[in-house]
């Protein structure tokens, strides 16, 4: 079964080390983009004039006020736990408010995936 992750995250400082640990659990295809929540964008006052369609340029320009979403397809849910908890390790509980947000599904096909090389187990 595969799994597609999907990590938010709130503090786009803390983006590197995430993906530095997510690398070296074996993840080989990870996605970043910029990401705007729609509550950022009212409280700032800007969800009225924001356009429905938005362009890279347009989020470069409110850099101050957007997250990174970090995705990854892997093949196993051990590794879902493990990719977790790191990011924990990085941004906090992803409870608490203001750290960003975790959601995993699971993917019926992927085509073209590389697989993770087996987990080394350390005593």
């Amino acid at each position: 079964m595969y799994y597609l992750v999907v990590l938010i995250v709130n503090k786009i400082e803390q983006v590197p080390d995430v993906l530095e640990r997510w690398e070296r659990l074996g993840i080989k295809g990870i996605t970043i983009f910029p990401s705007i929540g729609h509550g950022k964008l009212k409280r700032a006052g800007l969800l009225d004039n924001f356009p429905l369609l938005v362009s890279m340029e347009s989020l470069e320009a409110l850099q101050e006020i957007h997250h990174r979403t970090i995705f990854s397809v892997v093949d196993s849910e051990e590794l879902v736990d493990r990719m977790i908890a790191s990011a924990q390790e990085v941004i906090g509980n992803i409870e608490d408010e203001h750290t960003g947000f975790l959601f995993v599904v699971p993917v019926l096909r992927a085509i073209g995936i590389q697989k993770h090389p087996p987990a080394s187990t350390s005593s």
